[in-house]
């Protein structure tokens, strides 16, 4: 039996708070690696960190949807990538990174309770819903968002409009989810650094349920107009069977990203 958590409300000190500890993340790179001022990196594979072997989740065989395909379904834990690389960027985007850094990242959208958009990791929990046609992603942190990975057999509409999660068409390559996705709102953070990027972004994603509690994904993040090549960073997490998703208000007007950018003085 799950035990409820009970809902918490996050003030605006709290909203800083959670954007301080991106910017610690940046420069510690605990999740996915930070970019370089420099804008190098290196090849794109996940190497071994330092924390010791992963902990798995729960064992058990994976379960399974009405048309044979995996059920991702189920709540997971925080989306970790210890140990990838930092993105190769062109010159103009290594050089805005570097701002971004020395501004303690007070530009971060999430500061301001507005979506950061995807590959972003966050280390509160995402429920995943599947169904045969359409796989659900809901955040429990910053805004409550979420995504559709429509899993019908169509195409990304023409005249798009960008969004912050972008148009995200699926299939499946054996028990693979593969999410393909484009149409990106311009200036939204997709992490901690504030990469940049441009109308060319295209990001693949493939989620593969290896056992009941264990999900490994890998992100492949394409755009020639800021990055000299493909960012490829792999991650993986459990299956939380403890907790329900919790609230999680992100109250709007939050003046304390200007004590983030005050303080660089």
């Amino acid at each position: 039996m799950s035990k409820n958590l009970t809902a918490w409300v996050a003030a605006p000190l709290a909203v800083a708070a959670a954007a301080i500890l991106g910017l610690a993340a940046l420069s510690a790179a605990p999740q996915d690696q930070a970019a370089p001022a420099d804008g190098k990196g290196g090849d794109g594979k996940a190497k071994a960190g330092g924390r010791g072997a992963r902990k798995k989740g729960p064992p058990g065989p994976v379960p399974r949807l009405s048309d044979g395909h995996p059920d991702l379904s189920g709540i997971w834990n925080g989306f970790g990538g210890s140990g990838n690389d930092a993105p190769n960027m062109q010159p103009w985007a290594a050089k805005i990174v570097a701002e971004h850094r020395a501004q303690l990242g007070a530009e971060d959208f999430e500061a301001r309770c507005l979506p950061g958009g995807p590959p972003r990791a966050a280390p509160y929990h995402t429920s995943l819903f599947s169904t045969p046609k359409l796989v659900l992603m809901l955040f429990e942190g910053n805004t409550h968002m979420y995504r559709q990975f429509f899993v019908d057999g169509s195409d990304h509409p023409k005249n798009l409009k960008p969004t912050f999660y972008g148009d995200s068409r699926a299939h499946w390559d054996g028990d693979t989810l593969v999410v393909d996705t484009v149409s990106f709102f311009e200036k939204s953070w997709y992490d901690f650094a504030g990469t940049p990027h441009t109308p060319q972004m295209h990001l693949t994603e493939t989620f593969h349920r290896t056992d009941y509690g264990d999900l490994e994904m890998k992100v492949t993040i394409e755009d020639p107009g800021a990055l000299t090549k493909p960012w490829v960073i792999e991650r993986s997490t459990t299956l939380e069977t403890e907790f329900e998703m919790t609230e999680y208000v992100c109250n709007e007007n939050n003046q304390d990203p200007v004590h983030l950018k005050g303080a660089v003085k």
